[in-house]
C-alpha cells in the first residue's frame, strides 16, 4: 500500500500566524506535523510515501531530508487546485492508495484504521463534528449522498476528515475521471471531486471515526486544538512564536 499527501497549497487562512510557512511544516510539539505524519504511516507498514509539493517546496524537502520520500511538484499550486496536484503524482498511483491532505493532524490509532479499512473507495468522517463542520457530508448506511460547505440541519451528518482510501481495482476509474475533469478546465477542484463524482453511480463508502481524535491546520484555533491534545500549547510572543509543554 502507499500513501500520497497533499501539500501544495499555501493555506492563507493561517498565514500570518505562522510566518507564511507551509502549514503542514508547523510545529506540533517537538515534531513538525508532516514528519509526525511520515513516521505514522511508516509504523503502519505503508511500502512507499509520495508527497506534492509547490508552495515552499524546498522548505517540505529540508526538513525530510533524510526519509524515504517521493516528490511531485505542482509548479501551478497558485492557480489550481489540489485536483492538479493529484494529476501530477498520477504515475505514483498503481497500488492500494491512502490519500490525504498533509495538513491534518491524526491520532496514533486512528492511523491504522484507516490502513485497516478494507472498503474502497471510502472517505472518513466524523459524526461527532455537524455543528462545527466545514466541508460536511451527509450519509446513510455507510455510503455518501451528500456533501458540500452549504449543507445545513438534517443533511449534516459528519464532518470530512481529509482523507481517502482507493483500492488498486479503482484507481484505473479514479485517474480517468479525474483526467477527463481536467480536459475540462476544472483544474479548480479538489481532488476529492473525483470521488464525489460518483455518487448516484456507484458506492462511495464512509467510515465514521467518531470518538478518535484529528484535526486541520486551516485556522489558528484548529491548531491549538492539536497542541492541546498533545500536551502543548503555543507561545505567540513575537520573538518566540515556540510551542511549549502545558504544565
Amino acid at each position: 500500500m502507499k500513501a500520497l499527501l497533499m501539500a501544495a497549497g499555501k493555506g492563507t487562512r493561517i498565514s500570518r500566524y505562522i510566518e507564511g510557512k507551509p502549514k503542514c511544516t508547523v510545529d506540533i510539539g517537538e515534531i513538525s506535523l508532516i514528519e509526525y505524519t511520515i513516521r505514522e504511516l511508516q509504523q503502519n507498514h505503508i511500502s512507499e510515501i509520495g508527497i506534492v509539493l509547490g508552495y515552499h517546496g524546498k522548505e517540505i524537502r529540508e526538513l525530510l531530508k533524510g526519509y524515504d520520500i517521493t516528490y511531485f511538484h505542482n509548479y501551478f499550486y497558485d492557480v489550481t487546485n489540489s485536483i492538479a496536484s493529484a494529476w501530477f503524482a498520477r504515475d505514483f498511483m498503481d497500488d492500494d492508495m491512502i490519500l490525504m491532505n498533509a495538513d491534518v493532524y491524526l491520532e496514533e490509532n486512528l492511523v491504522k484504521k484507516i490502513f485497516d479499512e478494507t472498503k474502497s473507495p471510502v472517505l472518513f468522517s466524523d459524526s461527532s463534528r455537524k455543528e462545527q463542520a466545514d466541508y460536511k457530508f451527509y450519509y446513510e448506511d455507510g455510503q455518501l449522498i451528500k456533501y458540500g460547505k452549504e449543507l445545513e440541519g438534517n443533511d449534516i451528518t459528519g464532518e470530512y476528515v481529509g482523507i481517502a482510501k482507493i483500492s488498486r481495482s479503482f484507481l484505473p476509474s479514479f485517474l480517468n475521471r479525474m483526467q477527463e475533469m481536467l480536459e475540462k478546465g476544472e483544474h479548480h477542484r479538489w481532488w476529492e471531486d473525483v470521488l464525489y463524482s460518483y455518487v448516484g453511480e456507484q458506492e462511495i463508502y464512509i467510515n465514521d471515526i467518531n470518538g478518535m481524535f484529528w484535526d486541520e491546520v486551516d485556522y489558528i484555533d484548529e491548531y491549538e486544538r492539536i497542541l492541546k491534545y498533545r500536551g502543548y500549547e503555543i507561545d505567540f510572543n513575537p520573538s518566540v512564536k515556540k510551542t511549549i509543554p502545558i504544565i
